[in-house]
C-alpha cells in the first residue's frame, strides 16, 4: 500500500530541488561558496583535505578518480618513503577528529549529506595507506606512481607549454627514487608481483620509444627545449635502468613470495559501507548481477533474432573516417538530449573528441586509460579519447568504436564520463566538486548506455543494440569477478578465463580487466552497481511525483551531482534514509566484530 503522505512529502522535496537546480545549472558561483570557510568549519576541513589529496594522492589507472596533482615545481619530487607514509598516517588521524567533532545535528539535508561525502573521502584514504595497502603489498602499485603518473601528463594533447614540459620531465626524473621506495616497503604477493613483472617486460623500448617523441616538443620559456631535452634523456635512461632492476628484485623473490592476493571479507566490506557508500553485504553483490547477466543474455539473443539477415557493422575505412564520424555522432547526441527532453546540454560545455593516438602513448597503454578527461581548471578544454587505426584485431572496446562510435562514447563522452564530470567539476559546492568515488560515475556511464537505447538513440542501427547489450554482459560479470577475487575464491587467472568465455571477449583485454580488478577491489562492481541504484532512485522519483516527473530534472540534478553515491543522492532528493541505514547498521556490525 502507497503511503500517501510521503509520496506527497517525496514530491515537494524532488519539485523543489529540480526548480533549484533548473535555475543554477549554468549560474554564476554563489557568493559565500567563494567566501574563506571559518575554522573548524565541515568546508574548512574540506578546504585542507582537498589541498592535502592534491599532494599525496596515488595516481591510479582507473580513469575516473582522477583529482589534478600539484605540480612537481611546486611540491619537490614525490615521496613513497617510509617516513612520507607515516606522516600521511598521521595526517589523516588529525582530519578523522577534526571530522568527528563536527555535529552535524540540525543541519540542512544539503550539509547533512556534504558531511558523509567527507566521512567517506577519509575512509578512502584509511582504505588507501591501512585496509588495502597495495603499497605494501602491490608491486604496480609503484608502476602507478611512475608510469601512469607519466602517462597522465602526456594525456593532454600537444604543444606542451612550459609548465607541462616541466611536469613531464619532472616525473621521468621521479621514477628511481619511487622504485627505490617501493623496493623498501614491499612485502609482496607473487600473483600481484608476476603482474607487475608482466608489465615491465618491454620497458626499454617502450619509454625509449616515449623519449624520442617526447623530448623534441618539450621546452621552457628561458632556454628554449635544448636543455629540457637533454634532461628528459638522461632522465629516461635512468628510469629504464631503475624498473629494469625493479623487474630483476622481483623475479629474484617471486618464489618466497605469499600467494594470497585477496584483500578479504571484512576489508572488503570496509569498502563497501564506509568508502563507497553501498548497503549492501558481498552476497547482495552476486544476485543483482546475476539477474542483469540472465537479463543480457536474453535481450542480445533477441536483438540478434530480430536483426537475422540484416548485414553486420562494417568497420571504419580509415581512421580520418572514424575520426569525423565521431564528430558527427557527438554533436547528433546533444542534439538528442536536448530535443527528447533527456538532459540539459549547457552550450559553453565543451566537445568529446576522439584523435589518433601517437606512439609515445601508444608505449604507455597498459599504465592506464588513454583519455584525457581535463578537470576542474581546464573546462574549456574539448575532452580526448585517444584510438588506434581500425582494425579487426583491435581489442574488445577498440573494435566496437571502430564499428560504430557511440556505444563507448556514451559511457566515455556524451553524455557519459566527459560531459558528467564537466557538469560536476562546475557545481557550485566545492566538497562535491572535488569529491571522487568512481561508483557513482561508472554508474552513470553504464546506465547511459543502456538508456540511450531505450530513449531511441540506436533506433537507425539494429546492430549496435546488439553491442550494448553484450556491453551489458561484461558489466554484470565485472560484479561476480570483483566479488570472487576479493573474497578469494577466484584467482586472477580464473577470473581472465571466466571473462573471456561468458562476456565473450579476447584474452588480452580479459586478462588486462582481471588484473586491475584484482589489485583494485571494489572497482569493477560500480558499473552494474550504480546502475541498479540509480534505477531504484529513478522508480522511487517516479512514483513520488507521478505526472508531475520530469525525465530532464531527475537527470539533470543525477548528472550535476554526478560524483556522490547514490545513496547520498536519493536522500537528499527524496528524504529516502535506508540505505543509510542499512550502511550504518553493517558499520556497527563489523566495528562490534572486530571488537571482540
Amino acid at each position: 500500500m502507497i503511503n500517501l503522505r510521503l509520496a506527497s512529502r517525496r514530491f515537494v522535496l524532488a519539485s523543489l530541488v529540480a526548480l533549484v537546480l533548473e535555475c543554477s545549472l549554468e549560474g554564476p558561483l554563489l557568493a559565500e561558496d567563494k567566501a574563506t570557510p571559518s575554522p573548524g568549519s565541515l568546508e574548512a576541513l574540506a578546504n585542507d583535505v582537498w589541498q592535502w589529496r592534491a599532494r599525496y594522492q596515488p595516481f591510479s589507472k582507473d580513469d575516473i578518480p582522477r583529482i589534478e596533482h600539484l605540480a612537481e615545481d611546486s611540491i619537490g619530487p614525490r615521496d613513497w618513503s617510509a617516513s612520507s607514509i607515516a606522516k600521511q598516517k598521521a595526517a589523516l588521524e588529525k582530519f578523522e577528529k577534526q571530522w568527528k567533532q563536527i555535529d552535524p545535528t540540525g543541519w540542512s539535508m544539503a550539509r547533512q549529506v556534504d558531511y558523509r561525502l567527507m566521512g567517506s573521502a577519509l575512509a578512502r584514504v584509511r582504505w588507501e595507506l591501512e585496509i588495502n595497502p597495495r603499497w605494501q603489498r602491490d608491486p604496480a602499485f609503484y608502476l602507478d606512481q611512475t608510469l601512469t603518473a607519466l602517462l597522465e601528463a602526456l594525456v593532454q594533447p600537444p604543444p606542451f607549454d612550459a609548465s607541462s614540459s616541466r611536469e613531464i620531465v619532472g616525473r621521468m626524473q621521479a621514477i628511481p627514487k619511487i622504485i627505490d621506495d617501493g623496493k623498501a616497503n614491499l612485502h609482496a604477493v607473487r600473483p600481484f608481483a608476476a603482474l607487475a613483472i608482466g608489465d615491465l617486460q618491454r620497458i626499454r623500448p617502450e619509454l625509449e620509444q616515449v623519449e624520442r617523441e617526447v623530448a623534441p616538443m618539450l621546452h621552457d620559456g628561458a632556454s628554449g627545449n635544448v636543455k629540457l631535452a637533454a634532461d628528459f634523456r638522461a632522465a629516461t635512461d635512468k628510469a629504464i635502468l631503475a624498473l629494469e632492476s625493479y623487474r630483476t628484485w622481483l623475479q629474484a623473490q617471486l618464489d618466497t613470495m605469499p600467494d594470497n592476493a585477496a584483500v578479504g571479507r571484512e576489508n572488503y566490506e570496509f569498502f563497501l559501507h564506509q568508502v563507497a557508500l553501498l548497503p549492501y553485504s558481498p552476497e547482495q553483490l552476486l544476485p543483482i548481477s546475476r539477474q542483469e547477466w540472465d537479463r543480457s543474455v536474453a535481450f542480445e539473443q533477441y536483438e540478434k533474432q530480430r536483426n537475422h539477415g540484416l548485414p553486420e557493422l562494417k568497420i571504419a575505412a580509415t581512421l580520418r573516417e572514424q575520426v569525423e564520424r565521431s564528430k558527427r555522432d557527438e554533436l547528433a547526441i546533444r542534439k538528442f538530449l536536448q530535443d527528447k527532453g533527456i538532459l540539459t546540454v549547457p552550450a559553453d560545455v565543451r566537445h568529446y573528441t576522439i584523435q589518433p593516438m601517437p606512439g609515445y602513448l601508444e608505449a604507455l597503454a597498459d599504465f592506464g586509460e588513454l583519455d584525457d578527461f581535463t578537470g576542474p581548471s581546464r573546462l574549456n578544454d574539448d575532452g580526448v579519447r585517444w584510438v588506434s587505426p581500425p582494425s579487426p584485431q583491435l581489442g574488445y572496446f577498440g573494435l566496437a568504436t571502430a564499428k560504430d562510435p557511440r556505444p563507448d562514447m556514451v559511457h566515455e563522452g556524451v553524455p557519459g564520463h566527459y560531459f558528467q564530470m564537466c557538469l560536476s567539476w562546475r557545481h557550485p559546492n566545492p566538497i562535491r566538486r572535488h569529491y571522487y568515488d568512481s561508483g557513482a560515475n561508472e554508474g552513470i556511464g553504464f546506465y547511459a548506455e543502456e538508456m540511450m537505447l531505450q530513449a531511441g538513440l540506436f533506433d537507425d542501427s539494429p546492430r549496435t543494440r546488439e553491442i550494448i547489450y553484450n556491453f551489458m554482459r561484461l558489466r554484470a560479470l565485472r560484479v561476480e569477478v570483483d566479488v570472487k577475487l576479493a573474497l578469494g575464491s577466484f584467482t586472477i587467472e580464473q577470473a581472465a578465463e571466466y571473462l573471456a568465455q561468458h562476456v565473450p571477449m579476447d584474452k588480452q583485454s580479459a586478462a588486462a580487466e582481471a588484473a586491475l580488478f584484482a589489485t583494485t577491489p571494489g572497482q569493477a562492481i560500480s558499473y552494474q552497481i550504480g546502475k541498479s541504484q540509480i534505477l531504484h532512485f529513478f522508480a522511487d522519483a517516479k512514483l513520488a511525483q507521478g505526472d508531475k516527473f520530469s525525465l530532464r530534472a531527475f537527470h539533470d540534478f543525477l548528472w550535476k551531482n554526478g560524483n556522490l553515491p547514490i545513496a547520498l543522492q536519493r536522500w537528499e532528493y527524496l528524504g529516502e534514509d535506508d540505505d543509510l541505514r542499512a550502511i550504518d547498521r553493517a558499520v556497527m556490525s563489523r566495528d562490534d566484530k572486530l571488537r571482540h
